[in-house]
């Protein structure tokens, strides 16, 4: 794999390179996921892009150590540095991503040519996540279910035998978090992550106003991400929602026919 590795503060950051192309392509991946998740987009875009595949914070072979959450002015500045030229790129974000990808869109609209984002978290603002992330009795409580988890998963269950949760949703908790370490990761990252919070009403605004083009592409059958969350963003001429018969998982070779012509069109 075409690792790097980059001193940035006390962390080492590390991502991946893909492609020769002239166009620089910043592709943000999913919770529990790395960099590696695009290397299937090298053959097909790579003449084109230069692909740069960062691991965020707590994830894949990145070494955070800082005392502060990540922020977008930290994220911005290891940007340029990999992007030394500082040219304009595009942005191709899954999942959580997708919610790194929407706060850069208001942050700094005028770097970014264009934008993919796949299923994208930053959608709605779940109340249980911005009770564990953004107050700190939230913050504290999250510490502590993640050790004693027990109550926590009687209610989930008991939430998807009622169908008061979807059970798809329920069996999605239960593959995060049934580990222990898995728990702890899920800690540092969500709070290690916070600051990223996208105004999408400001986004709509910049990618028309800077002439960017937006595209969503969701699944169908997914549970977790769900497509009626861009509704904000409907009736603009830079903005668009593609919907196809998938899950969530949708970061895989075989969408790669959907996935590649809103990078190139």
């Amino acid at each position: 794999m075409p690792q790097h590795k980059l001193n940035f503060k006390n962390s080492i950051i590390n991502y991946y390179k893909y492609g020769n192309g002239s166009k620089v392509l910043f592709c943000l991946h999913g919770y529990g996921e790395d960099g590696t998740s695009f290397f299937f987009l090298e053959k097909d875009i790579g003449n084109d892009y230069t692909l740069y595949a960062i691991d965020f914070p707590f994830h894949g072979k990145t070494e955070w150590n800082e005392k502060e959450s990540f922020s977008a002015r930290d994220f911005l500045n290891i940007l340029n540095l990999i992007n030394t030229a500082q040219n304009n790129f595009s942005v191709l974000a899954y999942s959580m991503g997708g919610r790194v990808a929407l706060h850069l869109l208001h942050y700094i609209p005028q770097k970014v040519e264009r934008a993919v984002l796949i299923a994208p978290d930053g959608l709605h603002e779940n109340f249980w996540y911005f009770l564990s992330t953004q107050t700190k009795p939230g913050n504290k409580l999250f510490a502590y279910t993640m050790k004693k988890p027990q109550l926590f998963f009687s209610v989930l269950n008991a939430a998807g035998k009622t169908n008061i949760i979807n059970k798809s949703i329920v069996k999605f908790v239960h593959y995060f978090l049934d580990d222990e370490n898995e728990r702890t990761l899920l800690y540092k990252r969500w709070t290690a992550m916070r600051a990223f919070k996208p105004n999408l009403i400001a986004v709509k605004k910049k990618c028309d106003e800077k002439n960017i083009r937006l595209h969503f592409l969701f699944g169908s059958f997914d549970r977790i991400i769900l497509s009626k969350r861009a509704a904000v963003f409907k009736r603009s001429k830079n903005i668009h929602i593609s919907i196809i018969e998938a899950g969530h998982q949708l970061l895989k070779e075989k969408y790669a026919s959907y996935i590649v012509p809103l990078l190139n069109n």
